[in-house]
């Protein structure tokens, strides 16, 4: 009823309350069928195929989300590098050298050719083993030739080099003449000599000539321009012997150096190879005189030569320029006869040029850690040492040739190796087909350097381990190799995995609920099925 009493509606009843159900109609109950652990009906795999597709496209999308962030790297050769460094680090290059003596006119000789060859080369190892072995010095292995001449006779040592019977039959119309002098004698002695500063077997031939004169009781011992020296005196064997194998390792090897020069790296070549030579001449006063000079000439004449003999070394550029309005340092008085100032020569000295650019070949030569006296003294005496008009003799440009080869492949090992070590250090570097090239090229010109020094090819070993080194240097000092935006992949991890992992996570543990899920009910329609068959 309702709140007045009237009887409530039949449709109302029909809503509120169920009406009974008959109990034929209600379903009839299996007595063994069990709900918890049975089912009749087979599981479907909707849900279970909806959360795995899911899965799936995360799945799929996380190869191009690790494509999306690939860093481009150019392959390297790491191997060639760990060969190249363990060759050139593990032992000094020492290239092959050839060294021959002659002794003339000794009359009956105390000892033959091959035991005065043993006993230099005896004597070259204490000497050799005194000094510090430094890189780019003639191998252990280097032979001595020996030649005894008497007259119209020669002996010759068990070498490969023979020396030309009769190179020096004019020595004596020569000093005879009145014009001994010793450039003009190292000149002739290149003539007779030839091209004998080459060896077939490879490397360069350096000769020392003893002359024995039993009327010049001082010995007198000169090491020429090109690749020999000679000593003229009454000499002993045994003294001769001691003094050959000194300019052999002390000159002819080591250069000359003694403690205190520099050595090591070649302080004015850069990386690249490159010497800048700037020129600037200073005007005093710029409002009463103005100074020029002819530096086209200084060019042509004394730099030229030096630049040539260097080229195998280092490229060479040549600038100069005038420079005003320098402080005032030079003091002139007034001529009434003349009608102007008059400076002395010690007032201007930078218009005597042959001064200043002597001054400048010995800076360079210091540079290059060699000596600019023209004396080497020892315990035996001292040698007097010619000088070129190129500023650097041939055996002075040998040493530099073959330290220069043996700095530039160490550093261009160094380089390289630090090269490698980074880039397998951090994956996400890019390395660029730029760097891929110049460290290929770097490896093809050591590669080459080294064969050269082998062969003892010294002018081009030193310029291959120059393009080897400046290669280097540009692969490891590449712009892109300076960038600060390289991460390791814990970092990549960090900053996408706060987006990705906590979807990603719910996904798959959706995935695992429903692959249980259908297990369990596939186990219960099993069970049903089991039973009613």
């Amino acid at each position: 009823m309702d709140a007045d009493n009237t009887p409530s509606s039949p449709a109302t009843a029909d809503i509120s309350e169920a009406p009974p159900t008959s109990a034929s109609e209600r379903p009839r109950e299996e007595p063994d069928f069990d709900t918890e652990t049975m089912r009749k009906t087979r599981p479907g795999l909707k849900r279970f195929t909806l959360t795995l597709t899911v899965l799936l496209s995360f799945l799929l999308g996380l190869p191009f989300l690790l494509k999306s962030v690939e860093i481009y790297r150019s392959p390297l050769p790491f191997r060639e590098i760990d060969d190249l460094s363990a060759a050139v680090e593990s032992n000094s290059l020492h290239f092959p050298c050839q060294f021959q003596a002659v002794f003339v006119d000794f009359g009956v000789p105390s000892f033959t050719a091959n035991e005065l060859s043993m006993s230099i080369e005896s004597h070259m190892q204490k000497l050799a083993a005194k000094d510090s072995t430094f890189c780019g010095a003639c191998s252990n292995n280097s032979t001595v030739s020996v030649t005894l001449e008497s007259g119209s006779d020669c002996f010759y040592s068990n070498n490969d080099l023979k020396w030309k019977c009769g190179a020096l039959n004019e020595l004596n119309k020569f000093e005879g003449s009145g014009k001994y002098d010793d450039e003009l004698f190292d000149d002739y002695l290149k003539s007779r000599l030839g091209d004998n500063g080459n060896s077939s077997n490879g490397g360069k031939v350096y000769t020392v000539i003893v002359v024995r004169k039993e009327e010049m009781e001082e010995v007198r011992a000169v090491v020429g321009k090109y690749r020999h020296a000679w000593m003229v005196g009454r000499v002993s064997e045994e003294a001769a012997v001691k003094k050959v194998a000194e300019i052999f390792v002390k000159v002819f090897v080591n250069g000359g150096k003694e403690e205190g020069s520099i050595s090591g790296e070649f302080m004015p070549v850069g990386a690249d190879g490159r010497i800048v030579l700037s020129f600037n001449l200073l005007n005093a006063d710029p409002r009463y005189w103005t100074y020029g000079w002819e530096f086209q000439e200084i060019d042509d004449n004394l730099l030229a030569p030096i630049i040539d003999a260097l080229k195998p070394l280092a490229d060479i550029r040549v600038e100069s320029q005038v420079l005003y309005h320098t402080p005032k340092s030079s003091f002139s008085y007034w001529d009434d006869k003349l009608g102007s100032y008059i400076f002395t020569r010690n007032d201007l000295p930078f218009f005597d040029l042959k001064e200043i650019f002597e001054v400048f070949i010995g800076q360079l030569r210091q540079l290059f850690g060699l000596k600019s006296k023209g004396l080497l003294g020892d315990v035996s005496g001292s040698l007097r040492l010619l000088t070129s008009e190129a500023g650097f003799t041939e055996w002075e440009l040998d040493l530099l040739s073959r330290q220069h080869t043996c700095f530039n492949l160490l550093q261009c090992a160094t380089t390289l190796g630090s090269l490698s070590r980074l880039v397998q250090s951090l994956p996400r570097m890019i390395i660029k087909d730029e760097i891929g090239k110049q460290v290929k090229y770097s490896l093809e010109a050591a590669k080459l350097a080294i064969s050269n020094v082998s062969g003892g090819v010294y002018d081009a070993s030193a310029v291959s381990s120059r393009q080897a080194r400046s290669f280097a240097e540009d692969a490891f000092y590449h712009p892109s190799m300076m960038s600060v935006s390289y991460y390791s992949f814990e970092h990549c991890f960090a900053v996408y995995s706060p987006f990705f992992l906590p979807v990603s996570l719910h996904v798959l543990l959706a995935a695992l609920r429903e692959w249980k899920r259908y297990k369990q009910e596939s186990r219960k329609y099993n069970a049903w099925k089991a039973k009613t068959m």
